[in-house]
């Protein structure tokens, strides 16, 4: 059985930035809904390096989980304040993930995610080549500092981020050569980049089976996994909306055995919740549809 968890990021950003969930009512009733863990969002005034900056600080989260009962799943580092493509000096995204990096890995968690940072918009500022080379660039020399730290790199690909193709997809794969290095398979993105080629500079580029064919093609190369639904559209004309399970038309019978056959070196799945309007509300509802999943095709 997998075990599952959530990203916090649900509660303290979007349509609860300005009222977040506090930190220790989600753990217990996350704790109250049967998860096994949380992925942590380092925003607002959920665990960051900002407002845990000593071993002490983060040693204290890890007694609380502890305490509770629940883990950690992974963990999602503040980067989009950084340059990232649109500049050939990296040493600020470098010092961020390093930071990052290391909060993970004292509050032992083993991944670490990353997205592109900037919009597919900059793919008009600045050519292919060298956007993708700074890209490559600066995640290897992340995966080196993370594997340093006993964690691993984990790249969310979506429609609101450049190279949100699926050739680009594969081509940052094959050229950044780390090990610790994968991609993080969020459903509802992958539906979005590969059915419906969203928010993609020039011409657009899908699969003919979308997510499903998508997770087919990432064989051996997905490294951390979320699940939930997609209904086709984008938030606010930016990223997948990601609504709950059944309020979209997304097969899981059929992607969840694909996403088993791709393999992920860990256990865990993670429902994404991220800027639903009643994420806080709708929890239990998609707990219970992905504990349906998880008995169905993992017991």
């Amino acid at each position: 059985m997998k075990k599952i968890s959530i990203g916090s990021w649900a509660y303290s950003i979007g349509p609860y930035e300005e009222c977040p969930v506090e930190w220790e009512t989600v753990l217990r009733t996350l704790k109250d809904m049967n998860f096994d863990g949380v992925e942590v969002g380092g925003f607002s005034i959920h665990p960051s390096p900002e407002n845990a900056p000593n071993k002490e600080d983060r040693d204290k989260l890890v007694a609380q989980a502890k305490e509770i009962g629940i883990g950690f799943s992974g963990f999602v580092p503040n980067l989009w304040g950084e340059k990232l493509i649109n500049t050939d000096d990296n040493s600020g995204y470098i010092k961020a993930f390093t930071e990052g990096a290391q909060f993970a890995a004292d509050l032992g968690i083993a991944g670490v995610r990353v997205d592109c940072v900037q919009p597919p918009t900059i793919h008009d500022e600045i050519d292919y080549d060298t956007a993708k080379n700074r890209l490559v660039k600066t995640w290897t020399e992340c995966c080196k500092i993370a594997a340093d730290k006993g964690c691993y790199v984990t790249w969310e690909f979506e429609p609101g981020f450049a190279f949100n193709k699926p050739s680009d997809i594969f081509r940052i794969l094959d050229e950044v050569k780390e090990d610790n290095f994968g991609v993080e398979f969020d459903t509802c993105h992958a539906e979005m980049v590969a059915g419906k080629g969203a928010r993609q500079h020039g011409e657009k580029e899908t699969l003919p089976s979308g997510c499903l064919e998508l997770a087919q093609k990432l064989k051996g190369k997905i490294n951390h996994i979320h699940l939930i639904d997609s209904d086709g559209t984008l938030h606010h004309d930016e990223t997948s909306s990601h609504p709950p399970f059944g309020d979209g038309y997304l097969n899981f019978d059929e992607i969840v055995p694909a996403l088993l056959d791709a393999g992920c070196p860990h256990d865990w799945w993670t429902i994404d919740l991220c800027f639903w309007e009643d994420a806080w509300k709708v929890t239990e509802r998609c707990k219970t549809s992905i504990d349906e999943l998880n008995k169905k095709f993992c017991s």
